[in-house]
């Protein structure tokens, strides 16, 4: 006996279908079976049973899959209102993000979250979404906590506030997808990265114009741009380094799958030369701790390098080159590189982290 959409309200009905019925699982399925753990009627066993059967029945190389998975990510999110017309969106002007999948199991240092400080330093204005560690040893969130930003206090009423007059908001995931702790505790638990991994760089409530997404598969690749496409982005870059790494590798090739204003997914793949930076191993480019990790951003943003740094600090770069030349602030990638250096060398990157700081505790009630 098939069960019917309809009758399917409860977790529980829709793993009973999709186990008994292996080819019948559906966009309608997954949409379903979020909306029931959403609620709260699910239980652990039945949460983590969806979890795991959406792994086995690899729906991320699915594009309507995951674009259902998306769509209902950001159902559920707490849309901030930063004035999305006249004025107030001028004085905003382009938003974009950079932010990984996590889960490549290299534990780089945190790229993207230096790479967004110095983007908007440079003048781009950067909602970067992200999260705590789960696949690392510190996540975005971590770092940016650790060096004392209160992140817990920037809701999604504050947004607005910070994008004008900071060109920088980080957007904590708890605070902007009140559901997420529902699955979290689940993903945490399992050990493996679930399909779920793909909804951060998609589901950032701000919805930014223009973004570089990092994934850590090539199988992924193609998917996730194939995704964004249907969804309306477009002048989103999703990279992946060549050892399935989720950023611009430092170490040699990355796959970029680039979407064009028209729609056109471009396929190329990139190198550090591109930047007219030098290639490093990974290695030199480990993350560590969270006490390391702060260490090494410390050393960045305040120009007191040590020879262990260089490789972080190309890596660093080209990530932020590549941000900045997909928003259009470079003309080239080379040039992005060499924008965001001489950004990195100013302190200006420096002197938003600390304004940032600052600004979190001095937040008004909105």
């Amino acid at each position: 006996m098939t069960i019917t959409l309809e009758e399917q309200s409860h977790l529980k009905d829709i793993l009973k279908q999709i186990v008994l019925n292996p080819g019948s699982l559906t966009p309608a399925h997954v949409v379903g079976g979020i909306r029931s753990i959403v609620r709260g009627e699910a239980s652990d066993a039945q949460i983590g049973g969806f979890l795991i059967t959406l792994k086995l029945r690899k729906i991320d190389s699915d594009p309507e899959m995951v674009v259902a998975l998306a769509q209902e990510g950001l159902r559920g999110a707490i849309v901030p209102d930063i004035g999305l017309s006249g004025k107030a969106r001028e004085d905003i002007g382009m938003i974009v993000d950079i932010i990984g999948t996590g889960g490549d199991g290299w534990n780089t240092f945190n790229v993207s979250t230096t790479s967004s400080l110095i983007a908007a330093a440079a003048g781009l204005t950067v909602a970067k979404h992200g999260s705590r560690a789960f696949s690392s040893n510190c996540g975005s969130a971590d770092l940016l906590e650790g060096m004392g930003c209160n992140l817990k206090a920037v809701v999604p009423s504050h947004v607005g506030k910070f994008l004008r007059e900071h060109r920088y908001c980080f957007i904590l995931a708890n605070n902007f997808h009140p559901s997420i702790h529902y699955v979290n505790r689940m993903w945490s638990e399992l050990g493996f990265p679930t399909p779920f991994k793909v909804l951060g760089p998609m589901t950032n409530p701000v919805v930014p114009d223009r973004a570089l997404i990092g994934v850590n598969s090539k199988v992924l690749g193609p998917v996730m741009a194939e995704a964004l496409r249907i969804m309306g982005r477009r002048n989103y870059a999703v990279v992946c380094g060549d050892e399935n790494l989720d950023e611009i590798s430092i170490a040699g090739d990355t796959h970029v799958w680039h979407i064009q204003e028209s729609g056109e997914i471009r396929n190329y793949t990139i190198h550090p030369r591109d930047f007219g930076v030098p290639a490093h191993p990974l290695s030199e480019a480990a993350g560590a701790t969270l006490e390391e990790n702060k260490a090494t951003l410390h050393r960045l943003l305040s120009n007191e390098l040590e020879d262990s740094d260089i490789a972080v600090r190309d890596f660093v770069l080209i990530n932020a080159g590549f941000l900045l030349y997909v928003a259009g602030a470079a003309s080239s990638m080379e040039e992005g590189a060499s924008i965001a250096r001489e950004t990195l060398e100013s302190g200006k990157a420096k002197v938003l982290l600390e304004n940032f700081i600052k600004a979190t505790y001095e937040l008004p009630d909105l």
